[in-house]
C-alpha cells in the first residue's frame, strides 16, 4: 500500500509543472474574460444573420425537393 502511495505521489509531481502559480493565474483569468466579452459582442451581431441565411438555404432546399 505504501508503494502505491509513493507511485501515485511521484507520478503527480510533474503535473504541478503545468499548473501556473496563483499570482499569474489572475492575469490569465482576466484575459479569458476579456476575450469572452469581445466574442459575445460579435456573436450577438452575427447570430441573426446566420439564422436568416440558414433559414433561406433550408427553405430553398425544401422548395427544390418538391
Amino acid at each position: 500500500m505504501l508503494q502505491l502511495f509513493f507511485a501515485v505521489a511521484f507520478s503527480a509531481v510533474p503535473l504541478t509543472l503545468y499548473i501556473p502559480p496563483i499570482r499569474s493565474l489572475n492575469l490569465f483569468v482576466e484575459t479569458i474574460e476579456d476575450m469572452l466579452r469581445q466574442m459575445a459582442v460579435h456573436t450577438i451581431r452575427t447570430y441573426p444573420r446566420i439564422r436568416l441565411a440558414f433559414s433561406r438555404i433550408l427553405s430553398n432546399l425544401l422548395r427544390l425537393s418538391r
